[in-house]
């Protein structure tokens, strides 16, 4: 199996070799099962997949502009170059997929479990993620998640790397080993949920950065002098 890592973490990835895919010209199917497919070069005004079953696939190109999957079942499948618009994903299982190059803005991800799974180099920002749980390798590398948030989430070991998390939003959650070297905290939001991470030693004047912010905290030197006393 293809595998890639990320700091101590190392994502195995789908498993897809073109001459064994099979063109089709839609993600439904009467069985609610498609398999072994690539999936490319569309334009929908709507999809809405329930109780679907996508089972190693490549899906190139798809630009949607509402996208609604439920109860949807996800293994061994890439997505790359895709643009999906009004995104609600719930209540479903990701296994060994990757998203690359993709555009997912203001996205509504919640109750997902993912196992394996990768988002590279995609824009993902105003996104709210719900709920999510990653019972596997989670990694985010070259995302932009401009003020995205992450509330109820269970990212044990999950890898943020290089990523845009300006005004992004860790709310209440599992962080136990999630691994946030590499980036730039300084605009961080939720500060005080963010136990037991991983970071390097120069992020801390990061950390303390976003945490002076949060607080909204005064600098006694950038106050005019009063004329009189006054409480504050």
């Amino acid at each position: 199996m293809p595998s890639r890592t990320f700091g101590r973490v190392r994502i195995t990835l789908p498993d897809l070799t073109d001459g064994s895919l099979s063109n089709v010209s839609a993600l439904e199917s009467g069985r609610g099962i498609v398999q072994e497919f690539a999936y490319a070069d569309a334009d929908l005004r709507d999809l809405d997949l329930a109780n679907a079953r996508l089972i190693t696939g490549r899906i190139t190109n798809l630009r949607a502009y509402r996208v609604h999957l439920d109860d949807a079942r996800v293994d061994s499948v890439e997505f790359d170059g895709c643009d999906l618009g009004s995104l609600q994903w719930v209540d479903s299982r990701l296994s060994r997929v990757v998203f690359k190059n993709c555009k997912i803005l203001g996205g509504n991800y919640s109750n997902l479990t993912l196992d394996n799974v990768l988002f590279d180099h995609c824009k993902l920002d105003y996104s709210t993620f719900e709920k999510l749980r990653a019972t596997g390798a989670l990694a985010f590398t070259g995302c932009a998640l401009t003020e995205s948030t992450f509330s109820g989430c269970d990212l044990t070991a999950a890898v943020f790397n290089d990523c845009t998390l300006r005004d992004t939003e860790f709310g209440r959650g599992t962080y136990r080993a999630t691994d946030l070297r590499g980036n730039d905290l300084s605009a961080l939001r939720g500060i005080g949920n963010l136990t037991k991470v991983i970071i390097d030693r120069p992020q801390q004047i990061e950390l303390t950065q976003a945490l002076m912010t949060e607080l909204g905290v005064t600098f006694g030197d950038d106050l005019d002098e009063p004329d009189s006393w006054r409480p504050l």
